[in-house]
């Protein structure tokens, strides 16, 4: 038996494939993300614009960019590159600070429906994902998809290390900064998303965050609890994972969330997310980093 809100439905994971389908706002995926399946030459110039670069003996002045060129005064050209399909590395912290919940699940069950729906959404437009959960022993590569076949393995790989989160009985989270190195060497070309609370984020976080947002496309779904964000007034009692024990008191708003500065410092794109909400209202949200 399940309970709902702590433990990780494998039946509801898979019921938000509908939902990331309607989040492509009525674009076809393609067919296939490479056309055939025979090796052949490439020819021609490709069609993703690459870089603008000053123009150099041997440049195709067709490829002129005159906007540059007009701007500065000397003449620069476009290089394109071969479209690639779409592959993300998707990452969801299921370390011990995100195990806690007032409303309507855990912070890890938020993450993990916030990671499934975009991994859908890109399985639905023809590209590969990766799955690595953070945990309180490390980094867990989950696996990798191309297809919704596959993607039904990484799921049930998803449910097991929620299991194994929730039986773990350590207090400590390691530090995300070491997670986000070890998804840098796994991602390749590919962007980053993240879903999590920023806990322990660890020495080095800021400059590999900020590396990463500046050369690998680096999204963050920052994972929040209600009492977080909308604390009611009185005195609750806590216990630290120090085991340091007392009393919060809560007597009007709480002050902006240094968080979300941080990540904006660091030029991260990233959206807030209440865990209370359901996947629906997360779906929408996540528009805002994967539109």
């Amino acid at each position: 038996m399940t309970t709902a809100g702590v433990d990780l439905d494998v039946e509801a994971l898979l019921r938000l494939r509908g939902l990331a389908a309607s989040m492509r706002g009525g674009r076809k995926p393609p067919r296939s993300p490479l056309p055939g399946a025979v090796l052949h030459r490439r020819r021609g110039r490709g069609l993703e614009l690459h870089d603008i670069r000053a123009w150099s003996e041997g440049d195709d002045m067709r490829h002129l960019d005159r906007n540059v060129t007009a701007r500065t005064g000397t003449p620069h050209v476009r290089g394109f590159r071969d479209e690639r399909e779409r592959s993300v590395m998707l990452v969801v912290d299921f370390r011990p600070s995100m195990l806690f919940g007032t409303r309507r699940a855990l912070c890890s069950i938020a993450a993990a429906e916030a990671t499934t729906v975009l991994a859908w959404r890109v399985i639905e437009e023809g590209g590969a994902v990766g799955l690595l959960a953070a945990t309180a022993d490390g980094a867990r590569l989950l696996g990798r998809a191309r297809g919704a076949r596959a993607m039904l393995s990484v799921i049930g790989e998803l449910a097991a290390a929620h299991r194994d989160a929730l039986a773990n009985a350590a207090t400590r989270d390691p530090p995300l900064a070491a997670i986000l190195k070890k998804v840098e060497g796994l991602a390749g070309a590919g962007s980053i998303f993240v879903a999590t609370g920023l806990d322990a984020p660890g020495e080095g976080f800021d400059s590999i965050a900020e590396r990463l947002a500046r050369n690998r496309d680096l999204s963050i779904a920052l994972i929040a609890d209600r009492f977080e964000l909308d604390p009611p007034r009185g005195s609750y009692p806590y216990r630290t994972s120090d085991g340091e024990s007392s009393w919060l008191r809560v007597a009007g708003s709480m002050t902006p969330d240094a968080r979300l500065a941080r990540l904006r410092r660091l030029g991260v794109n990233f959206v807030q997310i209440d865990a209370a909400q359901g996947p629906e209202a997360m779906a929408r949200a996540l528009e805002r980093v994967d539109g």
